[in-house]
């Protein structure tokens, strides 16, 4: 029997700590991984920025996660914080709010479908902000769609970032030589960050435009397919759903 993805050879930019399972999935199914991780994720050397903004947790509402990230690196720095029991917390998918539940946050408030910032903003719970004060945690940057709106419906907001992300290639040659031997056939894009940085590294590279991303969202998808690059989305997270993505992809076009 061959297997779905048998001479299929798939480049991996998650860095390579969050991308065990998904290789080990790819792998199974018969393809090849090529690790080139886009996105490196550091904490901050100086946090008196995130402890000012916090201070106190209790002067807060909610407290809105938007990564898995977000979670690692920030719920420690809140737990040696007093923890105010009126505190409601909100992340931006179901990966987020299980990590959450990793550290003992029972009740979470997600979006269902596309796991967005417009998708949390949908929810009935977020329409009448007058007068809360709104913990975002998060990486350094990012978008604004979040905190804008929640100021328009009368919040305040305030940024708890807590990490950083860096682009750890110096350029992209190692896929332009894969692909220029017949070696690369898929990459997998997880992040508008991870999209970025290749741009940045290849972005008018001829090969580039060859190579069909495989996406996991379809905000991302809109962003790849205005620079003329070939996607295809899952529309959702997850390792498994990226998996059966690749597998259709290339079980019709074997």
């Amino acid at each position: 029997m061959t297997l779905p993805l048998a001479g299929v050879h798939i480049a991996v930019t998650r860095p390579p700590e969050q991308a065990t399972k998904l290789n080990a999935a790819i792998t199974a199914a018969g393809g090849a991984v090529i690790s080139f991780p886009l996105l490196d994720i550091t904490s901050l050397p100086d946090l008196t920025a995130f402890h000012a903004a916090i201070t106190p947790l209790s002067q807060f509402k909610w407290a809105i996660f938007i990564s898995s990230n977000a979670v690692q690196y920030g719920m420690p720095l809140l737990q040696q914080a007093a923890f105010p029991s009126t505190l409601t917390f909100a992340a931006i998918g179901p990966t987020t709010a299980s990590a959450l539940h990793g550290f003992g946050v029972a009740d979470v408030l997600t979006p269902k479908d596309r796991f967005d910032s417009e998708s949390l903003l949908a929810l009935p719970e977020l329409q009448h902000m007058q007068g809360q004060r709104v913990l975002i945690v998060r990486g350094v940057g990012g978008r604004e769609v979040l905190a804008e709106s929640l100021k328009q419906r009368g919040a305040e907001v305030v940024f708890g970032e807590c990490y950083r992300r860096i682009n750890p290639q110096a350029n992209a040659e190692v896929l332009a030589q894969a692909h220029a031997a017949g070696k690369l056939q898929a990459i997998i894009i997880t992040s508008s960050e991870a999209l970025r940085f290749l741009l940045d590294l290849a972005g008018h590279a001829d090969w580039l435009k060859t190579v069909p991303l495989f996406v996991n969202h379809d905000r991302i998808a809109e962003q790849a397919t205005v620079h003329g690059l070939t996607v295809a989305s899952a529309g959702q997270p997850g390792d498994e759903a990226m998996v059966q993505l690749l597998t259709r992809h290339f079980t019709d076009t074997h």
